[in-house]
């Protein structure tokens, strides 16, 4: 199971990128079948402001709670964002990338997680 660690960071980014709007946004635990991270966020903007305003904000509240990220790739051009935190990666797309890379299919054999579901057991 994800440490506490892992959910916290997760929950934290999960709860910046709906500060910006983000859409149709996706937690999946992979941690059973890579060894890459525990989760994946995968969220998507309408355009290229909204999605820096994303990936800013997400490195914002992550910084605020102590975590920065290991390394950010494709923040210019902004089709494609991705932040890696160790414990978790961040993938956050314009519409068209999305439907193009479909992470989803790709790490479908992760299991879908809902932001509830991070919360669990922290009490």
């Amino acid at each position: 199971m994800a440490d506490k660690k892992a959910k916290a960071m997760a929950t934290i980014a999960y709860r910046a990128l709906e500060d910006k709007k983000a859409e149709n946004v996706q937690i999946i635990n992979i941690e059973k079948v890579s060894v890459l991270a525990d989760y994946f966020l995968i969220a998507s903007g309408t355009n290229r402001n909204q999605v820096q305003a994303m990936a800013d904000n997400v490195e914002e509240m992550l910084g605020k709670a102590g975590y920065t990220p290991r390394q950010t790739e494709g923040y210019q051009t902004a089709n494609w964002i991705l932040m890696d935190y160790g414990d978790i990666i961040i993938h956050i797309f314009d519409t068209e990338n999305r439907l193009f890379y479909d992470l989803e299919r790709i790490w479908r054999d992760g299991e879908a997680v809902t932001p509830e579901q991070l919360g669990e057991g922290d009490e």
